[in-house]
């Protein structure tokens, strides 16, 4: 199972994919706080479409099983799971632990 190190590392490679397409002006800074959405959020919804596409993809291979990080279930979380990367992360260790 990927490490909670592994998940961020993951996340944060897709943020600065996202980097990598923008201007100088228009970084983002990266970090384990960084807003993915609501309140204060660096992104705008297409580019956490984005995130959330690489972010899959790459927690699917690494792990060798799929896992859907835009299902009923997080959508319905009081605290959603897309606020940061901590919070991405905490989601993304939980689908991992249920499918072990």
């Amino acid at each position: 199972m990927l490490n909670q190190d592994a998940i961020h590392a993951i996340i944060l490679q897709a943020l600065n994919n996202i980097n990598d397409e923008r201007g100088p002006d228009e970084q983002l800074t990266v970090g384990l706080d960084t807003r993915l959405f609501g309140a204060d959020a660096v992104l705008d919804s297409l580019s956490l479409v984005s995130v959330i596409v690489d972010v899959e993809g790459a927690v699917s291979e690494q792990a060798g099983r799929d896992i859907s990080l835009t299902d009923d279930r997080a959508m319905s979380q009081a605290v959603s799971p897309f606020t940061d990367v901590n919070s991405l992360t905490a989601y993304i260790e939980l689908l991992l632990s249920e499918q072990a």
